[in-house]
């Protein structure tokens, strides 16, 4: 049917991404056999294999109400349970943000947020981190009967006193004029703040999460659905209704929301639904054809957006196709265009960005280990060339030999001198680079802040406060880029020094940046001051909302440098961790061959069973660059880099 495309690829992603799990894993014990394995390089391994683990292919749907959005999640991933799973039918839409997925650790469920919290000054991400205060029905995952009975919660509503609407944020005294409400003293809001979905179901359990986000007045309320959650979807879907194509609500929705969460429109599509409205048997075939491509036309015009990510479907015909197994119907839906985009493009670009978020932390790792792998081959293959030439019956040259090998051991102990003196002088920089970053200095100014935040009841207070903290973080990293340059001097110098002293292989020292935290840290200072100037409920100074655009900006600010401290502290203990492991090789190479010299002058076995050790050793040096190119070849970064250059 239909959807197969889609589960093929989500299905055969999900095997790739097992796979080079997998290859990473032998790529640990590689390192841990051949006893290159440290403290730093076990730590990024582990975190890229939890970071696959947990790896999430996030389709994020938002629309108006009443354009058929939650028909379409159907549609497209629910439709072989038999039954309309999510509540979509005309008067029960979903009515707070939901996020559907499988979590492995807890099993089916409903979770709920009372929509009081939005009273508390915490953020949805701070309240994932506490279950309790969260609404809990267990789901049947084998009953959809059961969980399309348990989903009727989402669609739940209540009854407040118009100033408990205006606190929550839910009161717009212009929008109420407009319906005839202004005299209204109680008014109907969402009971609840957001929605988690947990089930088993095949999709969801390779991966899928499912973001489902109603309407303009959720997006305009909850500022972490627009500045973190919609960004961080690998697509976004924007559905209009076909029948009234871009209206002045879409438009404001599509401007001030989502085009803000996709600034380059990658990974963003817009589904004109409910095509079937269209359908004239008296216009006939060529008619609604044209119907449907003014409409794409004009859509796309408005939206500024490419004709070919504009995909005219029918959800309820579609649901219908699949469920009654229709294949004529399915057609007539035309689901397949869209399922097309979201298994050959958005699959394909998750697969691009994951590899390169990998390669960015494993590149540098098996490098090092390629390199000293084969510095290893060659130094073996240098040792059994010489001594091959060598007239071991010349006591005198055997001397020499000794001699220069002992100088050699000497100077192996002024480099393990010369380190532990560089390391030193490293150690005390990284560590002034590291508490540049600290959750003290950090917390000081969002506390100061916060506190100047609360005393002001207006936007333009608010917007003074949020300018001094980006200000008070912008000094911040600006003292710590002359600290990184600084140390970032210091470890060029230090490879550089051994490198042109004592012969070490050059591997070029991975460097600390700055750069990205500071774009980053511009980035949402931009998107909260545009989503502050343009969400229509900010436009009548509903300090909640604006409180918690703000929050949500300090969060994401106090996440960025966090970050920043985190990687500062993880390359800083394994920038020279390359160093040691040639210094540890270069410390084997002279004991062995001294050991060998020794044997050879104290005549313990010939001259010949020496070589011919020597040449058994080059073994297990070839075997262990095999499996390296092996493991390598597994993880299929060289097809990868192949893409990226084509």
């Amino acid at each position: 049917m239909g959807n197969l495309k889609f589960k093929e690829q989500l299905h055969e992603y999900a095997q790739w991404r097992g796979q080079l799990a997998r290859s990473i894993e032998m790529y640990r014990e590689w390192r841990r056999r051949y006893g290159m394995s440290d403290v730093h390089s076990t730590d990024t391994l582990l975190n890229i294999l939890s970071g696959l683990d947990n790896d999430r292919i996030t389709l994020a749907f938002a629309a108006e109400f009443s354009r058929g959005k939650t028909e379409l999640i159907n549609s497209l991933f629910f439709a072989e349970t038999g039954i309309r799973l999510l509540p979509s039918s005309p008067g029960r839409t979903t009515m707070c943000p939901t996020e559907i997925f499988f979590d492995k650790k807890e099993g089916a469920y409903i979770r709920v947020l009372d929509i009081s919290t939005r009273l508390e000054d915490l953020s949805l991400i701070e309240y994932k981190q506490m279950p309790k205060k969260w609404k809990h029905i267990s789901l049947e995952g084998k009953s959809p009967t059961q969980m399309q009975e348990a989903f009727k919660h989402l669609v739940a509503v209540k009854t407040v006193p118009v100033d408990m609407a205006d606190k929550l944020g839910l009161w717009n005294e212009n929008e109420a004029a407009e319906q005839g409400l202004s005299n209204a003293t109680e008014v109907e809001v969402p009971c609840w703040r957001h929605a988690l979905i947990s089930f088993p179901h095949p999709l969801l359990e390779e991966g899928l999460s499912i973001l489902d986000t109603p309407g303009l007045n959720a997006l305009g309320t909850e500022p972490e659905l627009t500045l973190s959650m919609l960004p961080s979807a690998q697509a976004i879907i924007f559905v209009l209704a076909a029948d009234t194509g871009v209206t002045k609500s879409d438009l404001e929705m599509w401007r001030n929301h989502i085009c803000s969460a996709r600034n380059n429109k990658q990974g963003l599509a817009v589904v004109m639904n409910k095509i079937d409205s269209m359908w004239d048997d008296l216009a006939g075939e060529t008619g609604y054809e044209n119907s449907i491509k003014k409409q794409i036309s004009s859509s796309a015009s408005i939206l500024k957006l490419k004709e070919s990510l504009i995909f005219p479907v029918s959800a309820k015909q579609a649901l219908l196709a699949k469920v009654k197994k229709d294949n004529a119907l399915l057609e007539r839906s035309r689901l397949k265009g869209l399922e097309h985009y979201l298994s050959n493009d958005i699959l394909k670009q998750r697969r691009k960005i994951l590899m390169a978020t990998i390669l960015k932390d494993i590149g540098f790792l098996i490098n090092e280990s390629s390199s000293l792998t084969d510095s290893k081959l060659v130094n073996a293959t240098k040792q059994l060339d010489e001594f091959r030439k060598v007239d071991f019956e010349n006591k005198d040259m055997t001397d020499k030999l000794m001699s220069e090998t002992r100088d050699r051991q000497k100077a192996y102990t002024s480099n393990v001198e010369n380190f532990q003196a560089s390391r030193r002088v490293f150690t005390v920089q990284a560590k002034i680079l590291i508490e540049s970053f600290a959750k003290e200095k950090i917390e000081i100014i969002i506390h100061e802040t916060k506190g100047e935040m609360s005393k002001s009841l207006t936007t333009f207070g608010m917007k003074k406060s949020i300018s001094k903290l980006f200000d008070d973080l912008r000094d911040l990293l600006q003292d710590s880029i002359d600290i990184t340059n600084e140390t970032r001097r210091l470890v060029k110098a230090i490879h550089k020094k051994f490198h042109d002293e004592y012969g070490f292989k050059e591997i070029e020292p991975k460097l600390f940046s700055i750069k990205q935290y500071q774009d980053d840290l511009e980035t949402i200072f931009a998107e909260g001051e545009a989503f502050r100037s343009s969400a229509k409920t900010t436009m009548t100074e509903q300090s909640v909302v604006v409180n918690k655009l703000y929050s949500t900006l300090i969060a994401k600010a106090r996440n960025i440098l966090k970050q920043a401290y985190k990687d500062a502290l993880t390359w800083s203990n394994g920038v020279l961790v390359p160093l040691m492991h040639q210094i540890k090789d270069h410390k084997k190479q002279i004991e062995s061959r001294l050991q060998m010299l020794k044997k050879i002058n104290d005549s313990k076995g010939s001259v010949s069973e020496n070589i011919a050790h020597l040449r058994s050793e080059l073994e297990p040096l070839k075997q262990q660059r095999k499996e390296l190119a092996f493991i390598v070849k597994e993880m299929r970064i060289e097809a990868f880099q192949e893409k990226e250059k084509a």
